[in-house]
């Protein structure tokens, strides 16, 4: 659109106030006219002025042929009107444009032959939309002016140059690392705007829809078809109440879309999750392990693009944000195995001798390439293209680029890269869909896969000095993840190990939680500094979360009244798998007083508690303190102890002296009293029928009796093979028909 306001005549006899009406050329077809062609140029005048226009007419103005892109990018930037520049009026194509009152709008559609424009050799020609008329009845003027570019050919246009254009499908981070608490690990999404990019429509689904039949090379990030392919089964929206993923049958369409559009395409993915390349040269460079993510990103990056689409994808790319390279962002991006760099020509810039735009491959050493991408073809398409003036504005910028690259040695083969925004719009990907349709038509350019554009022959005079990391560009450095990010992330992953070892089945919680790590190093964060934040956070505390599953329960106080006890120590499992391989170990306070026993390995179903009992000795009374802790197979303390009190009693060796005299008292009180029974009934036996005494009757038949009336040597025997803890039974054992010495045979029923 263009508003200007310079008069055709003296400025003596200009009317007062602003007199601006705004001409927007919202289509021009063809894009690209051949010999023959009528261009019709259709659009829109709006008077933006406080006064009526009146005696208006529209007409087509070509300018002279612009001499090269410089050129180009001047009258692009223009914005008054000149004669000289902007050419006089194609007579006999005029058209009439009704009173305009302020504020009002009217269309209009002029066609012109292109013999009347009389473009001559080929090459790029400003072509405009001049409205004139008379503000309040004063002199006709040009009001309002509109410039777009005609590129033309005329004959044989040399060689063709190679066009790779790479077609992006990468979206923001949607997953979390939470899943719910079923067997099924139902997937949780942060939100659900993923559907509306992948609907009928939306953005992402535009871009399979234009792409498939484009000359271009798909440039996926994994995390993308990863998600899309959670969104095909039940799924969660995260929140309290958090409902039901209902999108399964747009994400089913969509995938199937992707996978025929991808059949007869080139495939690059970039390593899983897109990880910002330049944050992590230049931040988590001091962090360890940090750049330790992208070889396993790498290797996810096929594995997931095979499993889903069915393909091949080429992994030896990287892409820094916006392509702004330097010395240690190239270290990074090659260190996974990426030996070809997409950077732009804005970051690695040619010398002002060089007076064409060169092949985009250049070697940088150690065998890698750094793939120049073409800026102002990579930059055609951004900004708002809503409104379809600034559309055909912006096609026709991007085919008069490629016809003047064309035109700068047309007897030298260029191979040329484009490398647009990450995650174009829906007018911006039909913007681009628009400009590579009349590329096929036209002769000046052919299409080329990525891979084989980073394979072409370099040219010589190029530049492939990498920019020193001061040249990296101030305003992208100021969108880089801060190094506590990075230190944020090692945490969660240590976390992450440290936990992942004491489960039965681990990939359970590996997966989630290690793609969750890489979503938090994402290029998309860029300029949400506070959303990725919060998405580390959240990935950290839910792990956190998972780890409390495992625990101790809580023991009362316990009263150990003896020498020796069992004490049982309980471990509650509440996931839904089991652990094992950990310890479980009892630390007492005072181990001179009470030692509390071996550590034991444990192993506890999901969902389930279960008691490991400890053995422990006492060797003092008195209150002990007992820590329960749990360890990690590699003897890291797990979770938070459990402190408990034993209280021991009634242990001390007096006591157990005095308990071990007292069975022995019984025991001895036994063994006299049978004796003395035993010597009544020999007694009884030798007086007869007179009832007279025995001449043995006070020796007994071993030898004399001692002071107390027993016989040392039948105490000995007769106590043989008693159980020396059991006392004797007081009442006399009638039944015995045995006298004989040491109680031979003898059977005391106790």
């Amino acid at each position: 659109m263009g508003l200007v306001q310079l008069p055709l005549a003296p400025a003596a006899h200009a009317a007062t106030g602003p007199r601006t009406v705004d001409v927007s050329i919202d289509s021009l077809t063809p894009q690209a006219p051949g010999k023959g062609d009528t261009v019709t140029v259709s659009g829109t005048v709006t008077n933006e002025s406080r006064t009526t226009v009146t005696d208006a007419h529209v007409a087509v103005r070509r300018g002279p042929a612009l001499n090269g892109r410089s050129a180009l990018d001047a009258a692009a930037r223009r914005t008054g009107f000149s004669p000289a520049e902007d050419g006089p009026e194609v007579k006999g194509h005029t058209a009439d444009i009704d009173p305009l009152r302020p504020g009002i709008s009217r269309s209009f559609s002029l066609r012109v032959p292109v013999k009347d424009l009389d473009l001559g050799d080929g090459g790029v020609y400003q072509l405009g939309v001049s409205l004139s008329g008379r503000p309040q009845g004063q002199y006709e003027q040009v009001l309002g002016m509109e410039r777009t570019f005609l590129p033309w050919q005329e004959g044989d246009s040399g060689k063709k140059t190679q066009l790779t254009y790479m077609w992006p499908l990468i979206s923001s981070t949607h997953l979390t690392a939470q899943t719910d608490a079923d067997a099924q690990q139902t997937p949780v999404f942060r939100d659900d705007d993923l559907a509306s990019e992948i609907k009928p429509g939306g953005r992402l689904q535009q871009m399979v829809a234009l792409g498939k039949d484009l000359p271009v090379t798909f440039v996926i990030d994994p995390d993308l078809l990863a998600t899309v392919e959670a969104m095909t089964k039940p799924y969660k929206v995260h929140g309290p109440d958090g409902p039901a993923g209902k999108n399964q049958a747009v994400a089913k369409q969509w995938l199937n879309d992707l996978t025929e559009a991808v059949k007869t395409h080139e495939v690059v993915a970039l390593p899983f999750a897109d990880p910002d390349l330049a944050s992590l040269a230049h931040q988590g460079k001091n962090v360890p392990s940090a750049l330790g993510h992208l070889g396993p990103a790498t290797e996810l990056a096929s594995t997931t693009v095979d499993t889903i689409l069915d393909v091949k994808p080429r992994t030896d790319f990287a892409w820094p944000v916006n392509g702004a390279i330097d010395s240690s962002i190239v270290d990074v991006a090659t260190s996974a195995g990426a030996h070809n760099v997409i950077t732009r020509s804005d970051s690695l810039r040619e010398s002002d001798q060089l007076t064409y735009t060169p092949t985009a491959a250049r070697p940088i050493g150690g065998g890698n390439t750094a793939v120049v991408a073409d800026a102002g073809l990579s930059t055609a398409f951004e900004g708002d293209l809503t409104q379809s003036g600034r559309a055909t504005r912006a096609v026709q910028s991007f085919l008069a680029q490629t016809r003047l690259i064309g035109l700068q040695d047309p007897g030298r083969q260029r191979s040329i890269v484009v490398a647009p925004q990450r995650m174009p719009s829906t007018s911006q990907a039909q913007a681009m869909a628009a400009a590579l349709r009349t590329l096929e038509a036209t002769d000046w350019t052919q299409p080329l896969d990525l891979s084989d554009a980073a394979n072409a022959e370099p040219d010589g005079a190029a530049a492939r000095h990498v920019p020193s990391r001061a040249a990296y560009p101030s305003s992208l450095r100021r969108q880089e993840m801060p190094t506590e990010a990075f230190r944020q992330i090692q945490e969660t992953q240590a976390a992450l190990d440290e936990f992942r070892v004491n489960l039965d089945r681990p990939e359970r919680v590996v997966t989630p939680f290690g793609n969750a790590i890489m979503r938090g190093m994402s290029t998309q964060w860029r300029g949400n500094r506070a959303g990725a934040a919060a998405f580390r956070g959240s990935v950290r505390d839910y792990l956190t979360e998972l780890t409390r599953k495992v625990h101790l329960i809580q023991k009362s106080n316990a009263t150990l009244s003896g020498r020796s006890a069992t004490i049982p120590v309980t471990v509650q499992n509440n996931l839904l798998q089991g652990v094992e391989g950990m310890t479980l170990k009892l630390t007492s306070s005072q181990p001179n007083r009470l030692s509390a026993g071996e550590p034991q390995r444990i192993k506890v179903d999901g969902g389930h508690s279960q008691s490991f009992k400890f053995d422990t000795t006492a060797n003092a009374n008195g209150p002990v303190r007992v820590n329960a802790q749990l360890y990690t197979a590699d003897g890291k303390p797990y979770g938070q102890p459990m402190t408990f009190v034993v209280n021991v009693t009634e242990i001390t060796a007096t006591v157990m002296l005095v308990i071990a005299g007292g069975v022995l008292l019984l025991v001895l009180a036994g063994v006299r009293i049978y004796l003395q029974r035993k010597r009544a009934a020999a007694r009884k036996t030798g007086e007869g029928p007179q009832g007279g005494a025995g001449p043995d009757d006070t020796d007994g038949p071993g030898g004399p009796a001692g002071p107390d009336g027993r016989n040392g040597t039948d105490a000995t025997d007769d106590t043989s093979g008693e159980d020396a803890g059991q006392p004797s039974d007081p009442t006399p054992d009638t039944g015995s028909g045995n006298s004989g010495p040491s109680g031979s045979g003898e059977k005391v029923d106790r």
